[in-house]
């Protein structure tokens, strides 16, 4: 099967300045070689008015995916344990069968995102990695810097619910 896909590294990071409810921003490098074994990179950033550290986390996952153009396999690469764990515990499928409530009957946080990000998901194959932060990962580093420029910037969007 990887014969007809692309093979992407797609790292991410959140942050949010007040969390919960103050500026934040994502940063996202997606990174891939090509056949002639030259690295190619992309990094994307974002800031946003209000919001919180998990919701950027996840927009960064996003905002990756929707810059792929074709199906690829992808490692995803976060220090946010709320995105790799809900997918490499099964959390995800559990509230999805749950109608988006947790084990404890709570309603899922951030609905709106997790769904979009299943979406965007669908036509890759795609493996989630933690990586722990602030530890020295070169790339999680860079990621970590642009959410934080992005949230310190004069040009922050809505953050918007998608319903």
């Amino acid at each position: 099967m990887t014969g007809s896909f692309m093979k992407v590294e797609l790292y991410s990071d959140g942050a949010a300045r007040g969390n919960p409810e103050g500026p934040g921003g994502f940063g996202c490098i997606l990174r891939y070689t090509d056949s002639k074994n030259i690295l190619h990179e992309k990094e994307i950033s974002k800031g946003f008015k209000k919001t919180t550290n998990n919701r950027m986390e996840l927009k960064g996952v996003i905002a990756g995916f929707e810059a792929l153009n074709r199906p690829c396999e992808v490692d995803v690469y976060s220090d946010s344990k709320y995105v790799t764990e809900a997918f490499n515990k099964n959390w995800i499928d559990n509230w999805q069968k749950n109608g988006w409530k947790k084990a404890d009957k709570k309603a899922v946080l951030n609905t709106d995102l997790w769904k979009h990000l299943l979406k965007v998901m669908e036509p890759h194959k795609v493996t989630y990695h933690w990586v722990k932060g602030h530890d020295g990962n070169e790339i999680n580093e860079r990621c970590d810097r642009l959410a934080t420029s992005a949230a310190d910037s004069d040009e922050l969007a809505e953050d918007v619910i998608i319903s």
